[in-house]
């Protein structure tokens, strides 16, 4: 399974699609929930890392939404890598499950007691050098 996932740190927000695969329908599905998500006059900023499905030609990409990929290898200036070692550390990781509905059921409640705070979304995903880059 494959959680894709984007947050907000400057408003503590975030929305996030729980997948059985990674590929360019599955991100089309995200990109289109994210743009929706937002209010009508808001272009979302969205950084992305360079996996095959974040770059492809198929990619439809909503008018609020400008994607802003990151230098190869650089996985530290992501603020989503923060979440998902959040979301190992603290619900998903040294754990057993029955199958694969369990692992799924887990993923779920994961992201839903993850995101219910916007505190600790802010927290999480806060990184220094999208600082000058908040608009407020």
């Amino acid at each position: 399974m494959y959680l894709f996932g984007a947050a907000c740190p400057s408003r503590g927000e975030a929305v996030g699609y729980l997948m059985p695969t990674a590929n360019t329908f599955c991100m089309n599905l995200h990109l289109a929930e994210i743009s929706q998500s937002v209010d009508s006059d808001v272009q979302v900023a969205l950084v992305l890392d360079g996996a095959g499905w974040h770059s492809s030609k198929e990619l439809r990409i909503p008018d609020n939404i400008t994607l802003i990929p990151l230098p190869p290898y650089s996985p530290e200036l992501n603020p989503m890598e923060l979440v998902w070692l959040y979301l190992k550390s603290h619900y998903l990781a040294n754990r057993v499950y029955a199958d694969h509905d369990a692992l799924y059921e887990a993923g779920i409640d994961a992201w839903n007691r993850f995101t219910k705070d916007p505190k600790r979304v802010s927290s999480v995903c806060h990184a220094a050098w999208t600082e000058s880059a908040e608009l407020n």
